[in-house]
């Protein structure tokens, strides 16, 4: 392996305590991570002129690059598609990016704030030592006072055990493998979720001239547009995407809801059960197991879809009240409501697989991250990451870009911002408490 110095995205820049002839090399922070809230993070440190250096697997954006859909778009609008120091400056604000725009954005950022980028270093471990951390990498060890996981919340596929009683003559994928209709072979396809994921994707497939069910469980179902503007809109001018961990009764069960059923498309079309159903997909409840060969899915599927419609009533209602209360001009008129889900009066509850009908299943049931290297005490019984906001037990150790962080929009690149800046400040404040206590220990 090389032991020249870091590998970085923007003009190179002489790192702090790094030996040509040593593997072991030491900065103040290291940040896990170079898609948007890694570098959201780095400039946020560079401001309060903190050492950092950010270790990725691949290179900036990497996710972006390897693990999408050819057609997929960001879900929000271009103009909320701003990071600390640099936004959106193109002429089309309603659209959606492509995937390719979204890597040109994150290259961009990252040379613009001149993040200490080493690209090609995968990580494999993070331990405690001493008075502060050893970063293991591909690339040779890291050691730092602090520690910032901005690798991303979904690296891997969460997908159920029911995936491994498939025939073997069954094509299995999850959207992490997926890119297009053609890598399918001719028949029937099950998708299996129904957020922004599994619907995006039945649609895509449909339209391909391949037949698909989609298993459907908890969801939320959202218009594109409402009264004129986008969703997002709303969302954002009510203050529902800057909603506070701290302001719920249950950040945790807030943290494991669904994603919108929404999808970014040059036309802005809403896409909901009843559009797909309409176009010919067949919708059934989750998958709940597969035995002897039959997928069974649940009795729930009406249940879910009432739900959903519900909760769909609610959040317009909240809109509706806060236009009326700030008299703002210009706005429609409220629309009609969207019709209610439809369901089947008697919804499928077995499939037969053997049956030929079925010829691949693509699981778009969620993602989860991978943490496997973090060899640190911040995960409970059920291997979730125990933190407050970000904030772990174990001093120094930061977490960064996992749902509802620190607010409902802290997944999206818009939401990255606020949470590096405020954990940013905690950061700092924490290494100067550390540099006092051990300075005075020091003196004495």
């Amino acid at each position: 392996m090389s032991t020249s110095g870091p590998r970085r995205s923007g003009p190179r820049r002489s790192g702090p305590g790094i030996s040509a002839g040593d593997r072991r090399r030491h900065t103040t922070v290291v940040v896990i991570g170079a898609g948007h809230a890694g570098l959201a993070m780095s400039r946020c440190l560079t401001e309060r002129s903190i050492d950092h250096v950010l270790l990725e697997r691949g290179a900036v954006a990497n996710s972006w690059r390897t693990e999408r859909w050819d057609s997929l778009r960001l879900l929000t609008p271009n103009w909320q598609t701003r990071l600390p120091g640099h936004r959106y400056r193109g002429h089309d604000p309603d659209g959606y990016m492509t995937v390719p725009q979204v890597v040109d954005f994150l290259d961009t950022y990252a040379a613009a704030v001149d993040a200490p980028v080493e690209t090609n270093t995968a990580v494999r471990s993070v331990r405690r030592h001493s008075d502060g951390f050893v970063v293991g990498t591909s690339e040779g060890d890291w050691r730092c006072r602090s520690v910032v996981v901005a690798s991303g919340a979904c690296n891997r596929a969460a997908v159920p055990d029911a995936a491994a009683r498939l025939p073997g003559d069954i094509v299995s994928l999850t959207p992490l493998e997926y890119r297009r209709p053609d890598q399918l072979p001719d028949g029937g396809v099950l998708v299996a979720g129904g957020s922004a994921t599994g619907i995006q994707l039945a649609d895509e497939i449909h339209r391909s001239g391949r037949p698909v069910t989609l298993a459907v469980g908890g969801h939320v179902r959202v218009p594109r547009t409402y009264r004129g503007h986008d969703i997002m809109s709303w969302l954002d001018a009510v203050g529902i995407l800057g909603e506070r961990y701290d302001e719920v009764d249950d950040p945790e069960r807030v943290r494991r809801l669904p994603s919108f059923q929404l999808v970014g498309s040059p036309e802005r079309t809403t896409i909901d059960l009843n559009s797909l159903r309409a176009l010919g997909v067949r919708v059934v409840g989750r998958v709940a197991g597969i035995a002897d060969g039959t997928m069974q899915f649940s009795g729930s599927l009406r249940n879910q879809c009432a739900l959903a419609d519900l909760k769909l009533r609610r959040l317009l209602d909240t809109i509706d009240e806060w236009v009326d209360g700030c008299w703002l001009d210009g706005v429609p008129p409220p629309p009609p409501r969207p019709t209610p889900t439809v369901v089947d009066d008697d919804p499928l509850l077995t499939l037969r697989l053997g049956s030929g009908e079925i010829r691949s299943v693509i699981w778009a049931t969620g993602y989860r991250p991978d943490l496997s290297w973090l060899h640190l005490p911040v995960f409970d019984r059920a291997s979730r990451l125990r933190h407050d906001g970000g904030i772990t037990d174990v001093p120094g150790l930061y977490l960064l870009g996992l749902p509802f962080l620190r607010r409902r929009k802290s997944t999206l690149i818009d939401g990255a911002g606020d949470d590096a800046r405020e954990l940013s400040a905690h950061l700092a404040a924490t290494l100067a408490g550390a540099s006092a206590t051990h300075w005075t220990a020091r003196g004495a």
